[in-house]
């Protein structure tokens, strides 16, 4: 399917197996703002499924599905950004739906007062997804969003969006992802990485593994590269080299809470530069407050094996905070060769086998470097000083 140049005004485009969206370069597609033209569908909205509004391009249980191009996809996406403002009452309808026993066809929130957005570009239980050259604007909420999919390329891709929860890219539930030379600006999260929410996600039970990300760039998001909160069917297996961060507020960004339960392991970060963050060039943080989906449960979740090493950051609110839970520390952390320039220094807490190695750090304030609870601390070159500006 060929989308030549010039503006095209369309409804919701649902892909079928074998079949390439292409966008020739000067092609504007520009997504329809009635919420009527989009009907419902199975959806998983912020890790728990449910029937709602359709996605603006959504594929369902199809092989070999592509999207790519020079053109350019405009989801309008301002028409929908003030529901952010009146989903709560749904949202935390949905979000303890499977704690009550409520089955996911009867999860239906495909109404106005419901006001839950649709994302942008869904691709739910397929095989062979590349989404290639396009640039992506102003979704109405996630803007990339594969979920139960197997061997996803997202390669070339620009994201630009401003609105309330526009991420970038989450990969969900996925097995074998490759994310490449794609450009962030975002609303959110640049890439997060996730598995599904409390209950539900126990209830699905599908990690996302196997994930490679390289050579991106990623500005004012949230996060720029983040796994959770979403995180209770698992991550696992997720290896990040060769990206620019700047601005934003956090870099590097694993966040979870109580009540999710999962398990993220195998993580590796290297040869990252980054510059003028609000907050923490790196932070693990098991007490994630921005959350809308508290869970009714207080299983802990378990990160363990991670592996950041080769990170340049120039200018920061901090320069790294790892925050395990009392019950349940952190597990077998690394950070080696790390330049890091910011207002703060280092905090750790709860964590069980800490390596600090070839690690500098220059901070404008208290604390300089501050641990407690941490059991199994290894240091060496560990140089940590406060130079006032």
């Amino acid at each position: 399917m060929i989308v030549p140049a010039g503006t095209w005004l369309t409804g919701p485009l649902h892909l079928r197996s074998h079949v390439n969206l292409r966008l020739e370069k000067g092609a504007l597609v520009r997504f329809s703002t009635r919420y009527a033209d989009y009907p419902p569908v199975l959806t998983r909205w912020e890790g728990v499924e449910c029937i709602n509004y359709s996605p603006l391009i959504y594929a369902r249980d199809c092989e070999n599905v592509a999207i790519t191009g020079e053109g350019t996809l405009d989801g309008q996406g301002e028409a929908w950004w003030q529901w952010k403002k009146r989903q709560g009452p749904a949202a935390a309808s949905l979000y303890h739906a499977q704690a009550e026993g409520i089955p996911v066809e009867a999860r239906v929130y495909a109404t106005e007062q419901a006001a839950l957005r649709p994302q942008f570009l869904q691709t739910l239980g397929c095989r062979g997804v590349l989404v290639e050259g396009v640039t992506l604007v102003n979704g109405p909420m996630w803007t990339i969003h594969p979920v139960y999919c197997r061997d996803v390329v997202v390669r070339g891709v620009t994201v630009r969006s401003e609105g309330p929860n526009t991420d970038g890219l989450n990969p969900d539930s996925c097995h074998n992802v490759l994310v490449e030379g794609c450009t962030f600006h975002t609303g959110d999260d640049c890439i997060a990485i996730n598995s599904g929410m409390n209950e539900d996600g126990w209830r699905v039970n599908r990690p996302c593994e196997n994930v490679v990300i390289r050579d991106c760039r990623m500005s004012e998001g949230h996060g720029a590269l983040s796994i959770g909160s979403g995180m209770s069917g698992g991550v696992r297996n997720v290896h990040v080299s060769n990206c620019h961060i700047s601005g934003g507020d956090q870099g590097i960004r694993l966040k979870s809470m109580r009540g999710r339960g999962g398990l993220v392991e195998n993580v590796y970060v290297e040869q990252i530069e980054m510059s003028n963050l609000r907050r923490e060039a790196i932070v693990l943080n098991m007490f994630y407050e921005s959350s809308s989906a508290p869970s009714r449960s207080d299983a802990p979740p378990t990160f363990r094996n991670i592996h950041i090493r080769g990170v340049v950051c120039t200018g920061a609110g901090a320069a790294l905070s790892i925050a395990g839970l009392p019950e349940r520390p952190i597990e077998c952390v690394t950070l080696e060769d790390l330049d890091l320039t910011a207002a703060e220094g280092i905090r750790c807490q709860d964590v069980d086998n800490l390596t600090l190695r070839d690690v500098t750090g220059i901070v404008q304030h208290e604390p300089v470097f501050y641990c407690t609870n941490v059991r199994g601390l290894s240091a060496s070159n560990l140089t940590v000083e406060r130079k006032a500006r």
